[in-house]
């Protein structure tokens, strides 16, 4: 059997930078990353591969504003707002940004793209709302990354593991079965807790989120 050719771009509908990215995100969000070749693009758009070249240097150079569009979705800490409340916002918004992109959290990790529009504005708005909310110079520094690194991590891991009330209880009994209790009581508490629905009513990363605020306005008051 002859295998089809990809569809002819349609000439109504220029191909351009804005259509490639709209195009690769929307295909890592349904098939994964991995699934994303120059080819399976261009089949995605109607084009032949070649044709993307004139708008992305390359696969990498693809990727890069991949995953500065995803930050361009980043909420900014907002102006009007005390620097808690507006960090705490704009956090709780690129966490639900990039659990809608799922891919993007590494991404974000391994690609260095510290230099690119959206990264750049979404740094530098956290970082004026850190030291407009009164933090020195260097508690601006470690908050940054502190807020940062919890955003990314947790993330990466709340991604990487996602199951399933089903899968969860499996899993737990799966572990259970083998770790003797009288020996390990706190670790069969702790994986217990995974399956109580009262824990599940606060957000693992609000948590985390809250104790690094709350820890960075005591540093602030204390000097």
């Amino acid at each position: 059997m002859t295998p089809q050719r990809p569809r002819r771009a349609d000439h109504r509908t220029p191909l351009t930078r804005e259509r490639v990215l709209d195009a690769a995100i929307a295909l890592a969000d349904e098939r994964g990353i991995e699934a994303l070749t120059m080819r399976s693009l261009g089949e995605a758009l109607g084009v032949e591969a070649m044709s993307l070249y004139n708008h992305v240097a390359n696969k990498d150079d693809l990727l890069d504003h991949m995953v500065d569009e995803v930050i361009g979705e980043f909420g900014v800490p907002a102006s009007d707002a005390d620097w808690k409340t507006a960090l705490r916002a704009s956090a709780l918004s690129a966490h639900e940004v990039l659990l809608r992109h799922p891919w993007a959290s590494r991404l974000l990790i391994t690609r260095d793209n510290s230099l690119a529009p959206g990264r750049s504005r979404y740094m530098d708005s956290v970082l004026g709302a850190l030291r407009n909310g009164g933090l020195s110079a260097e508690l601006t520094h470690h908050a940054y990354h502190a807020l940062d690194f919890h955003l990314l991590g947790f993330t990466v891991q709340e991604v990487s593991f996602a199951f399933d009330a089903d899968e969860l209880e499996q899993l737990a009994e799966s572990v259970l079965r083998d770790l003797p209790a009288a020996d390990y009581p706190h670790l069969v508490e702790h994986i217990l807790g995974h399956l109580r629905s009262e824990f599940a009513d606060r957000s693992g990363f609000e948590f985390g989120l809250d104790l690094i605020l709350d820890g960075l306005e005591k540093l602030r008051e204390t000097g």
